[in-house]
């Protein structure tokens, strides 16, 4: 099983390119499980946009028995979809959420009756603390993949997020697999992401172009992935996921 990480920036594009990347990658004949580990719940939105998934912390405070059945659902890109939950904005620890939903999945046999090939952890924000590193901790994600453009901010998140990776080596944590550049157009961008990679001897795995497409199939509640296939934006996604299968394996 490929199990990876993707953190950023808050508004960096994570959940776009999270999904997308897991639409690429059951395009490539994978079985793929993605967890949204935000309290908005909106990490999967594109692939679902018609069905309201569950959270799997309302399931918790409902008291109420459940099932996988109530926890997972499948996109119509064939991606297995979960989204964490979190308590009510201002009330209780957000963090908690996600490590419910990754206690429950494992409670419930997620991954021995699924199977999947591929876990996909889209975690909030450039938080890495508590909750919000669990997804880091040993026996979940294998490796962390950081999404930045070359805005100085996300570029400080993003190193951020490399440092915590780091100082998580001696736990035996995830490492990190390298940088996802989501281009936003700001001078110097590739340049930017490249002394981030170099920083932290890692390497820009794969550079986004900004594109008109991923309002266009947001705007239609897809992937770029299931409704421009032949664009040069979805070559980038699948050449992304054939690189995360090779490092993976």
């Amino acid at each position: 099983m490929i199990k990876f990480a993707i953190y950023g920036k808050g508004g960096i594009g994570k959940s776009t390119l999270s999904s997308n990347l897991s639409a690429a990658l059951a395009k490539r004949g994978l079985t793929v499980m993605q967890i949204g580990c935000d309290p908005k719940a909106d990490s999967t939105s594109l692939l679902c946009p018609k069905e309201k998934i569950t959270t799997v912390l309302d399931l918790v405070r409902s008291g109420k028995p459940f099932t996988l059945e109530d926890m997972v659902k499948e996109s119509t890109a064939g991606v297995l979809c979960v989204e964490a939950g979190g308590p009510v904005p201002g009330l209780g620890c957000a963090g908690r959420g996600i490590i419910n939903a990754l206690e429950s999945l494992e409670q419930k046999g997620a991954y021995d009756v699924y199977k999947p090939d591929v876990v996909i952890y889209d975690v909030l924000g450039d938080v890495v603390c508590g909750g919000f590193t669990m997804p880091m901790r040993k026996g979940y994600a294998d490796k962390v993949y950081i999404v930045t453009s070359g805005e100085k901010m996300a570029i400080y998140a993003a190193a951020n997020i490399a440092m915590a990776v780091e100082n998580f080596k001696k736990r035996d944590y995830a490492k990190l697999g390298g940088i996802i550049l989501n281009c936003r157009g700001v001078e110097n961008e590739i340049d930017n992401a490249e002394t981030l990679a170099k920083d932290f001897s890692t390497s820009v795995l794969q550079v986004i172009p900004r594109s008109p497409l991923f309002e266009k199939a947001e705007a239609e509640g897809k992937t770029v992935i299931e409704l421009f296939p032949e664009s040069d934006v979805a070559e980038k996604l699948l050449s992304l996921a054939d690189i995360v299968i090779e490092q993976g394996e």
